[in-house]
């Protein structure tokens, strides 16, 4: 049997707001443990939680950049379970009437592009964080997490691959981030993903028993667990097994998931509205209003990167990638009119260093401005394109401009005709039997000479003027 599968995600976006959903604390990552709570958040008796307007407007703004339908009444609801994280006893969320539904966006694998649909983005509130002791058989809760607000977005079973699941991910995350209303930290946690999976038989309608899967904290981490997944249940049948609804874990030391519980379905919720809160109503003008405000997104900007500056879509999409990679293109662009150079110089070296160390386009240690002045001074015949990768490396170490450095190792691009003519001159007359060869038709010999002029200026020299000046004395004699 040829099998398919068949892969929806639930995305957990931390708000970057300043207070908490429904109450006052401050929602900083890394305060002491239990120092951002009051009673609303802790679930005191008598409390009443009141709504935080910036959620709602984060929400919907979400909603309008993933073309959903924005309701005009929403409702929040309690999801009652227990864990020793969840102070209440539930959560207070949104169920049956959520904020948006019925988006989608456009993601693209292996050069194809496809339509993912997102069924709904509801708000809620976020549960606290618990400590395991390895060393001690008890647990310890921080509840500063508690009341963090969060938008969960919920794809449709669109998804057939981890290619396409990655793919996925990303584009909300850039999304998310384009709007500026969440960090998409997944080692913070802020930004979270668990994966629903199933297998059918390829040609089928029916859907598979489906297995979710939890602890899911990097791209490389959604990718080789849903991987995992689909041939351990593709396993299960081909044993004559039945496939469990199950919670599973990813372990991603041993690179395998493990059930954690049974997969419970809405009704083991018992979800009912809040009677705490209001209905929220929403009205056009409120809409309207967040839709003009709307920055361009990853999409737009990738359109206009293709039209504008005439890169390759395959630039534009790793330019656009991220806001501040693009913001990092478009700064340094202004300062040098060449866009591909600048594409090519950002896409090659600078993010090859960044990867190597680990550090993101905000952490550079070469300004806009500095890689925009380098590339000025190779256009200007100030230092050659090797020499410019000496500097470059300089310039990553320092973080000073690029005239400093090169004034500092003297390394200023020779481009005397007189004095490098002069040097061919004295090589050529010291090999003539390179020459002789040269002269014989064997072009490759040409390198020799180079190498030797490169050598003797200190790679200094400028490549065009050297090459024209042997090939000329080459075959004079002179």
């Amino acid at each position: 049997m040829e099998f398919e599968a068949v892969i929806g995600l639930e995305v957990h976006a931390q708000l970057k707001t300043k207070t908490k959903i429904f109450c006052s604390c401050p929602t900083s990552f890394g305060a002491p443990p239990n120092t951002h709570t009051c009673p609303v958040c802790l679930g005191m008796p008598g409390v009443l939680p009141v709504l935080n307007k910036k959620v709602v407007e984060y929400a919907m703004l979400m909603g309008i950049a993933t073309n959903c339908t924005i309701s005009k009444n929403s409702r929040f609801a309690r999801k009652n379970y227990f864990y020793p994280d969840l102070p209440k006893g539930y959560q207070i969320s949104q169920y049956e009437l959520p904020i948006c539904e019925h988006g989608y966006i456009d993601i693209e694998t292996n050069g194809s592009k496809k339509r993912i649909g997102i069924t709904r983005i509801h708000m809620e509130e976020d549960a606290g964080k618990l400590i395991h002791d390895n060393s001690r058989p008890f647990s310890l809760v921080d509840f500063n997490r508690t009341g963090v607000p969060l938008i969960e977005i919920v794809s449709e079973p669109d998804i057939r691959s981890s290619d396409e699941a990655g793919a996925y991910l990303r584009k909300i995350r850039s999304i998310l981030r384009y709007l500026d209303i969440c960090d998409g930290n997944m080692e913070e946690g802020s930004f979270r993903c668990d994966a629903n999976i199933s297998i059918r038989q390829k040609g089928s309608q029916p859907f598979g028993t489906r297995t979710e899967l939890k602890n899911l904290n990097s791209f490389k981490n959604v990718e080789k667990a849903i991987l995992y997944e689909i041939e351990r249940q593709k396993d299960v049948i081909y044993d004559g097994e039945e496939v469990i609804q199950e919670t599973r874990l990813w372990d991603p030391e041993k690179n395998n998931t493990i059930s954690m519980r049974g997969k419970e379905d809405a009704h083991d919720y018992r979800y009912f509205p809040d009677p705490d809160l209001l209905p929220l109503s929403i009205d056009d003008s409120w809409i309207t209003k967040l839709k003009e405000e709307l920055p361009e997104l990853p999409d737009e900007k990738k359109e206009r990167f293709v039209a504008e500056y005439g890169l390759p879509e395959y630039d534009a999409d790793v330019l656009t990638s991220a806001v501040e990679l693009a913001g990092y293109f478009e700064s340094c662009a202004k300062e040098f009119n060449n866009p591909k150079q600048v594409s090519n110089w950002i896409m090659g070296s600078l993010l090859g260093l960044l990867n190597a160390e680990g550090k993101t386009i905000e952490e550079s240690p070469i300004s806009p401005s500095n890689l925009a002045g380098l590339l000025k001074l190779i256009d200007q015949n100030v230092i050659s394109g090797k020499i410019a990768k000496t500097v470059f490396e300089e310039m990553a170490k320092t973080g000073k401009p690029p005239e400093e450095i090169i004034k500092e190792k003297d390394l200023i691009q020779v481009t005397d005709e007189a004095l490098l003519e002069d040097i061919a001159v004295k090589l050529i007359a010291s090999s003539p039997k390179e020459a002789a060869e040269y002269k014989a038709g064997k072009t490759k010999v040409l390198g020799f000479f180079v190498g030797k002029i490169m050598k003797e200026t200190k790679g200094k020299a400028n490549p065009e003027i050297v090459n024209r000046i042997l090939k000329e004395k080459l075959l004079t004699g002179s």
